[in-house]
């Protein structure tokens, strides 16, 4: 029996990978808090309202178009997620396409959304859609991919037989763990493509720009000091201005 869960609560680590991005800053662009107790007062508890459960898609979760389709006023139905224990599936795999118009075909997967357990097979399970549509303007039809779930809609193909197969993980002699396909015993590599992210096609050919770090030397110099006084005050002490007056009392009732 196939246990399901109700959409996802975070990123998952292949999308935080591809995006060369610190988490806490991903966490912070899809989050959605709609009321939190102020921080300025620490004798109240650490409480807040936010998005507990997020509907992830093909779009990236720090763009405006995630946090737009999971605005609060928009009411899609439940989309319930199959939980997968170990994710085996990467950018560059050669995978066969098991169900729909282009069962049979094979292609290479061109992006991942694991959140979803979506793969992307270019060029293949394709649909048409129109963008970009209003009165005046009849839109323009495109050809998109349409994402397959990875436990049911393809399989990954073994390199020796070039047919689907099943596979598992296990060790090799020098401690390394790889993907093994179960019909020819032979090793399924994980493709290099993996290693692409939004800042590099590879580890190796990937230099950190330090020139637009902020250094020390660059920081800017704190040239004022706060003080309780008026700009009265102050341009009274730049112009050796003494107040001898003797102010007249006042009187409250």
């Amino acid at each position: 029996m196939r246990i399901f869960t109700f959409l996802s609560k975070k990123v998952g680590d292949l999308t935080v990978k591809y995006s060369n991005l610190p988490e806490s800053f991903i966490k912070r662009s899809y989050e959605q808090v709609y009321w939190k107790n102020p921080s300025k007062y620490p004798q109240y508890p650490t409480a807040q309202i936010a998005r507990k459960k997020f509907r992830f898609t093909t779009n990236r979760p720090w763009t405006a178009q995630f946090r737009m389709q999971n605005d609060r006023n928009v009411h899609r139905k439940k989309v319930f997620v199959e939980p997968v224990g170990e994710w085996s599936f990467f950018k560059g795999d050669r995978v066969e396409i098991m169900v729909g118009k282009d069962k049979g075909k094979q292609g290479i997967v061109c992006q991942v959304i694991q959140e979803r357990n979506w793969v992307i097979v270019e060029g293949l399970n394709t649909h048409l859609r129109v963008v970009g549509k209003d009165k005046k303007f009849p839109g323009i039809t495109i050809q998109s991919e349409a994402p397959l779930l990875v436990t049911t809609g393809v399989k990954l193909v073994d390199p020796e037989t070039l047919k689907p197969t099943d596979f598992e993980w296990r060790y090799t002699e020098e401690g390394d763990k790889v993907r093994v396909s179960l019909a020819s015993s032979r090793i399924i590599p994980i493709p290099k493509t993996a290693e692409e992210t939004m800042d590099f096609k590879s580890k190796e050919l990937y230099v950190e720009n330090v020139d637009k770090d902020t250094t020390s030397d660059t920081v800017a110099k704190v040239t004022f000091a706060p003080k309780l006084r008026t700009f009265e005050m102050d341009i009274m002490e730049e112009m050796g201005i003494k107040e001898d007056r003797v102010p007249a009392k006042s009187y409250w009732y």
